[in-house]
């Protein structure tokens, strides 16, 4: 996650120091809770669901949006959480025992105990989204918590059950045993536009229900390396720590998104630019966790770039458009419909594909099963692949002084790749290139992500297995853009130098 930008959470720690026998006894019964926590595949929860409202009239919101917001706030939940953790002695202990004066003269006998546990607590929020008690939060409010408490807006207290989560997408589905609840209508992200009035209710530093007002500021938000697979709400609407998992509602109070993060330029508090969950977005990885106890995903089994104006004009393209295959793993949907390195996927099914998060996302919220429609860009035409769609694998994802390069490479320094030093990088037998041995920092090379240990196997488009081969194909570009196809790895993709 890049810096700068924060999920909206909060743990107030509380330090209590106990006698062993004391520790243990809160660490063992905390670990029992838990036990009860986890139930997969729990049924399918039963929402209401919005119709499609027609557009409202603000001449209507005289005194203000009261009867949005009203019959709203019941139905956005308190939630807290505890974790048992282990700490040195020294860090639960008084600062004095981290005292250089103190350490000279005592040494740092006092400071070596057993580590000892201690509760942490985390404020969040949650919307009850099924009367008989189905809750929707974020992962990151109940992440790694042995003890999960729901506080409604009457005053009452429950103790919450984990349905199941998927960190990818940061959701969690909890479920409390109660009838009758408030709840919210399940609104249509997809109508969203930007100008759009909405309302964040949660509760920020745990100091009770709160809700803020601003406008639907950008929709579909990805690459914000905040999730795996993204597609935000981006709005100005005030969110703060503890208004993770809280409710975004439309001028109908139909739920439109669950609020998740804020960009705070580092101060940790609101900047007003916050992030949201699209609730269509969240209701199928919910559908999923309630009947499957996690979400399954489609899978081609490429690895996939942006298309930049360099890459683009190196493969003929005349707009930056598409996604560009830099990999593409034996023995998976893609390889079995002929992807090739190279390619460029225009569309999924008609739809046009504008950078690599957008195809991910859409592939991902696919059933393996599905059969696919891809328009591919290959030597300057178009082409049709159709092909099936597996599952999302669990773990899909993933030197001595050389030659130095001149023109666009200039700064970067390559020898032969041996099979040794093939195994010792831990790529596929039969991988062949040169091994990039160093490359200055300052040089252009390195701007574009070039680094030691990189295996250089084309040089615009042409093959490469060793240094004279290498530099035979540099020299034919004298100083004009290169582009390379570079292993990192084991997984390769295609990276544009220009010379300086």
């Amino acid at each position: 996650m890049s810096e700068g930008v924060v999920k909206i959470r909060r743990w107030v720690a509380t330090v209590v120091v106990v006698a062993a026998l004391a520790a243990g006894a809160v660490l063992s019964q905390g670990m029992k809770d838990w036990t009860g926590h986890s139930v997969l595949g729990a049924g399918k929860a039963t929402p209401t669901i919005a119709s499609e409202g027609t557009p409202v009239n603000l001449g209507n919101f005289v005194n203000g949006f009261s009867s949005v917001l009203k019959p709203a706030l019941p139905a956005v939940v308190n939630i807290r959480t505890s974790k048992v953790v282990k700490t040195h002695g020294r860090d639960s202990m008084a600062p004095l025992f981290n005292d250089p004066m103190f350490r000279q003269f005592f040494g740092d006998q006092f400071g070596q105990q057993n580590p000892q546990p201690q509760r942490e607590q985390s404020l969040g929020s949650g919307v009850i989204i099924t009367t008989d008690g189905t809750i929707i939060t974020n992962n990151h409010v109940i992440d790694g918590a042995t003890d999960i408490k729901v506080f409604l807006s009457d005053k009452r207290e429950f103790k919450a059950k984990l349905i199941g989560t998927d960190p990818k997408t940061d959701v969690a589905v909890l479920k409390i045993e109660a009838n009758d609840l408030p709840t919210l209508p399940l609104g249509n992200s997809s109508s969203l536009q930007v100008g759009d009035l909405i309302f964040a209710i949660g509760d920020p530093f745990g100091i009770g229900e709160t809700a803020t007002m601003g406008i639907v500021s950008a929709t579909e938000r990805r690459g914000l390396r905040i999730e795996d697979y993204e597609n935000f709400i981006q709005t100005d609407a005030a969110i703060n720590p503890g208004n993770s998992g809280g409710a975004m509602i439309d001028l109908h109070g139909n739920l439109v998104g669950i609020n998740t993060a804020i960009l705070s330029g580092g101060s940790g508090g609101n900047q007003g630019i916050g992030f949201a969950i699209p609730i269509n977005m969240a209701r199928s990885v919910m559908d999923q966790i309630m009947a499957h106890g996690k979400v399954v995903r489609g899978y081609i089994g490429v690895g996939i770039q942006d298309v930049t104006p360099d890459i683009a004009k190196q493969f003929g393209l005349n707009q930056s458009r598409g996604v560009l295959i830099g990999d593409v793993s034996p023995d998976t949907p893609g390889a079995k419909a002929g992807l090739k390195r190279g390619d460029v996927i225009l569309a999924l099914n008609g739809q046009e594909m504008n950078d690599a998060n957008q195809l991910r996302l859409n592939v991902s919220q696919t059933a393996p099963g599905t059969s696919v429609k891809l328009t591919i860009w290959r030597d300057g035409k178009t082409q049709e692949k159709t092909l099936t769609l597996a599952e999302l694998p669990e773990k899909a994802a993933k030197a001595s002084q050389g030659e130095e390069s001149g023109g666009a490479l200039e700064g970067v320094e390559v020898q032969e790749l041996t099979p040794e030093i093939a195994q010792e990088l831990n790529l596929a037998t039969g991988t062949h290139g040169v091994l990039i041995t160093s490359v200055e920092q300052s040089s252009v090379a390195a701007s574009q992500g070039l680094s030691r240990g990189d295996v250089i196997q084309e040089v615009n488009h042409k093959p490469v297995t060793n240094v004279e081969e290498y530099r035979h194909a540099l020299a034919g570009a004298d100083k004009q853009a290169v582009l390379l196809l570079v292993n990192h790895g084991g997984v390769t993709r295609y990276i544009v130098v220009e010379p300086q």
